[in-house]
């Protein structure tokens, strides 16, 4: 089994996969009197197709034991797909890029406490994968008609490793 070891998450490394949600570094200004800082525009939300429209979620998972086995990634034609945590716990973020229509090899991201990330339309990524212990995410994707997830089982699955020791659980 090849290992992939998880680097930090950077708005820069992941920009081939969609965008990074994070209020460090963004576009921001004071709105309600001065009360509350906006920050603005974090991610393109996409939602495609017959009768589309954006959907909000909550999503709770379970933690997978480390170092992950991935034998499975999945991508949405139609939309994106943003994930961001409600608690500052970091979880892992798996991308793969699109060799004509089949994933590639795959990249891993630990993301910093509080950050989330906007998976862009088509983006081949892995399932949501909290790490140590449960967690709940405000998940915004695309809903209507057509299907909108593609899978692809891996003939040899990866081994990914968080950074800490290579193989940490």
């Amino acid at each position: 089994m090849k290992t992939i070891v998880a680097e930090a998450l950077t708005r820069e490394a992941f920009a081939p996969f969609g965008d990074v949600i994070e209020t460090e570094g963004a576009e921001s200004f004071l709105i309600n009197n001065g009360k509350c800082r906006r920050f603005h525009d974090l991610a393109k939300v996409e939602a495609g197709g017959e009768n589309a429209r954006v959907l909000i979620n909550i999503f709770r998972g379970t933690p997978y034991p480390m170092p992950l086995t991935l034998s499975m990634v999945e991508r949405h034609p139609l939309g994106s797909q943003a994930f961001v945590p409600t608690t500052p716990a970091p979880f892992l973020v798996v991308v793969c890029p699109d060799e004509a229509g089949r994933p590639g090899r795959p990249r891993a991201f630990l993301t910093a406490p509080g950050q989330g990330v906007n998976y862009a339309r088509g983006t081949w990524h892995g399932v949501l994968t909290p790490i140590g212990k449960e967690q709940d995410f405000v998940v915004v994707d695309r809903g209507g008609d057509g299907n909108n997830v593609e899978e692809h089982f891996f003939t040899e699955p990866y081994s990914i490793a968080l950074p800490e020791t290579g193989n940490a659980s």
